[in-house]
């Protein structure tokens, strides 16, 4: 293994004459063993199976074992998505994962992921924007391939919000699971394949309706902040709801216009799996057809970072994208932050 410090430099790829296209040649997505049901939230707090799925659309999740930390996903969703793509963890230039729920603060989830995998010649980082983490970390790794920088890339979404969920507040302990996703991005010649547009949003003022207040450098862990569940995820659901619906229908129609794209051009829409009502009050709002609209929030819950990433993979492996598909995907999550991305496969 390669000291720290002692990695032998590598020649710089040529500054291109024009953008590299990104595309995506490989998915994998892993999730925990443990299924949490509905029935089962029923023995634990004061719910229902009707109340939870009329209002959120959940029948189950995943659940983490003790012990399993987001890298231990992680790094078999990568597998999956590396054999698919047949890239070798040596190619890899670069390894950007979006999540909230790390192994820990330091050192970055993404470093430890490439230790895990062997990839001594990637550089790492992690990227916080709650759910929309996948998609502003595939964004930020679109530009390290259009400019030449980078020609693999490899991303990852993944959260353990089981950790962080306070399993006495009927109110949020429905919504949560864990779970991991990872694409393998590569640079392309062809313009029209791949990335065509992406685009991030975000409102610092709405950052009280979602966040985990103790943890961090203003409330760091003590006693009393244990005590009173201050390390577990805080939610103004009401006020969400209506963040999100408009927050995702303003990234449909901002990628439209970027990608030069009408709605009637997209094959497939997968939308952050947060709330069937409020992905059900999206697509109203847009007037895009419920049949092409992927969904799978039934199974999974929230699963943050990960949601979208797992949805693309689960469509990919499902027969749902052929080649010449356009697919948006879009989200929004703590920051807040909203944002999505269009992609020709």
């Amino acid at each position: 293994m390669t000291k720290p410090g002692t990695r032998e430099p590598q020649p710089a790829p040529p500054w291109p004459a024009q953008p590299f296209s990104t595309v995506i040649v490989g998915t994998g997505a892993q999730v925990p063993e443990r299924i949490l049901t509905n029935a089962d939230l029923e023995k634990m707090v004061d719910t229902s199976d009707q109340w939870i799925v009329e209002r959120t659309g959940m029948k189950e999740r995943r659940i983490s074992a003790p012990g399993e930390a987001a890298s231990d996903i992680a790094v078999k969703a990568c597998e999956k998505a590396l054999a698919e793509a047949r890239v070798k963890p040596a190619d890899i230039d670069l390894i950007i994962v979006g999540t909230v729920t790390g192994d820990m603060l330091f050192p970055s989830t993404a470093c430890i992921l490439q230790q895990k995998l062997g990839a001594q010649r990637a550089a790492a980082f992690d990227v916080s924007a709650g759910c929309t983490g996948f998609i502003y970390a595939l964004s930020i790794a679109r530009q390290f391939i259009a400019t030449g920088v980078c020609r693999t890339v490899l991303v990852v979404g993944v959260e353990m919000l089981s950790k962080i969920t306070d399993w006495t507040d009927r109110s949020t302990c429905v919504l949560f699971g864990d779970g991991a996703g990872a694409a393998v991005l590569k640079a392309d010649a062809q313009p029209a394949t791949g990335i065509l547009a992406t685009y991030l949003a975000a409102d610092g003022t709405g950052g009280e309706h979602l966040y985990m207040p103790a943890g961090g450098s203003r409330l760091p862990a003590t006693v009393e902040t244990v005590q009173q569940h201050q390390h577990t995820c805080k939610m103004n659901g009401n006020a969400i709801f209506k963040v999100a619906v408009r927050a995702m229908a303003d990234a449909v129609k901002h990628l439209l216009r970027q990608a030069d794209l009408k709605l009637e051009d997209i094959k497939l829409l997968i939308p952050h799996q947060a709330n069937l009502r409020i992905i059900e009050a999206t697509t109203r709002l847009l007037k895009f057809p419920s049949e092409r609209v992927f969904i799978n929030i039934h199974k999974y819950g929230n699963t943050s970072s990960a949601s979208t990433i797992i949805a693309l993979d689960e469509a990919r492996k499902a027969g749902l994208i052929r080649p010449g598909d356009v697919v948006m995907i879009v989200a929004f999550g703590a920051g807040l932050t909203w944002g999505g991305v269009v992609i020709r496969f």
